[in-house]
């Protein structure tokens, strides 16, 4: 199944199109994450009039909240939470590495304790494969292990290695054809372990790849230089999708050395907390300048909150605490994302994309 076409190449920025079992996406994509099934604030229909073609799910917490009993009763997870679009679900690496203090992991897999009741269970490769197809995930990821920043050279080989052996294992459990599954690049900031992961992954053989393990704490440049390495390793004919990452900058910079895909909490949560991102660079709703402003939060943007709504309302809905506040402010957050990387494409299909990626350098490095 080789479900990627690349379109066009502007220097190492790619325009692409993926074609999924629930649609088509058009890429560079940034997918806003929905990790319980649900982008926070937001619903199917909010997402599909920003134009979001692909969302996140998590298959950690899907397992334990609502279960693998309710999302099988309700066949997957695009019925239960009515969403046609693709979905792409992480395997429950990252929460191995975020939740370090609940978890165990030997050969076998990652030994649980679930934040929410204590409840013991194992998540090996194979069940995180039949978890993820059980929800019937457009892409799934492989389970992988993340480790921390920084890492010794001899702790990332070991764990870059049983990654590995845990992504021959998730190919060997996969049994739907039709949906893909993605390896998962690790390594911490080794380029040569990130080559030796790269090609190991390449020898098993995925519909698509991720660069993970970064967005830790790594400096920007380190970032960088690692999705620089990965990306010249990686099949020119397959999807590259960068983990967690990250500010408007963060993407397009990704784009500018062969990234994809992109996903990150970001736009959702500094939108919850009062923070946007526009075309004139970030904006704080709290700030006392905006009480009296009755122009749109974002005069370059077409949502439904920049359309409607003024700045002195939107601070005034945020100081309040009212909840839809936190909806205006995320839509309009995701929109940004998601205007953005549309920009990104049309640059690259124009040729311009060097010219763009000046102009957020200048936007954002301030």
């Amino acid at each position: 199944m080789k479900p990627f076409n690349l379109l066009k190449t502007d220097g190492k920025a790619r325009r692409g199109r993926l074609t999924l079992k629930h649609g088509v996406v058009e890429t560079p994509i940034f997918m806003p994450v929905g990790t319980v099934g649900s982008v926070k604030t937001l619903t199917p229909s909010d997402l599909k009039d920003v134009n979001a073609q692909i969302i996140l799910g998590n298959t950690y917490h899907l397992f334990l909240r609502p279960g693998m009993e309710v999302i099988e009763h309700f066949e997957g997870l695009h019925n239960f939470i009515k969403w046609d679009r693709p979905i792409l679900t992480d395997s429950g690496g990252f929460q191995i590495f975020s939740l370090g203090k609940l978890n165990k992991i030997v050969e076998d897999g990652a030994h649980f304790a679930s934040h929410l009741d204590g409840s013991k269970f194992v998540l090996t490769p194979e069940l995180a494969v039949k978890i993820q197809e059980t929800i019937g995930s457009d892409i799934h990821m492989v389970l992988d292990e993340c480790t921390a920043f920084p890492c010794e050279e001899d702790v990332a080989r070991k764990s870059m290695e049983r990654s590995m052996r845990w992504a021959k294992r998730c190919r060997d459990a996969k049994v739907k054809p039709d949906l893909c599954q993605f390896g998962i690049v690790q390594g911490s900031m080794y380029p040569h372990l990130r080559r030796e992961s790269a090609k190991a992954l390449m020898e098993i053989g995925f519909e698509g790849y991720a660069i993970g393990g970064l967005s830790v704490g790594e400096t920007k440049s380190h970032m960088h230089e690692i999705t620089d390495v990965c990306c010249d390793v990686l099949p020119r004919d397959q999807p590259r999708y960068l983990m967690g990452v990250g500010t408007p900058l963060d993407i397009i910079e990704g784009v500018s050395r062969g990234v994809d895909m992109f996903d990150c909490v970001m736009p959702t949560r500094n939108g919850r907390n009062g923070t946007l991102f526009t075309s004139l660079g970030r904006v704080n709703i709290k700030n006392l300048a905006h009480r009296l402003d009755d122009s749109p939060l974002d005069p370059a943007c077409a949502c439904y909150t920049c359309k409607t709504f003024s700045r002195g309302y939107l601070r005034h809905l945020f100081l309040t605490g009212e909840i839809t506040g936190l909806r205006l402010l995320s839509l309009h957050n995701i929109a940004y994302y998601l205007k953005l990387t549309e920009d990104i494409r049309d640059a690259i299909e124009a040729g311009t994309f060097a010219d763009l990626l000046a102009y957020h350098r200048g936007l954002w490095d301030k």
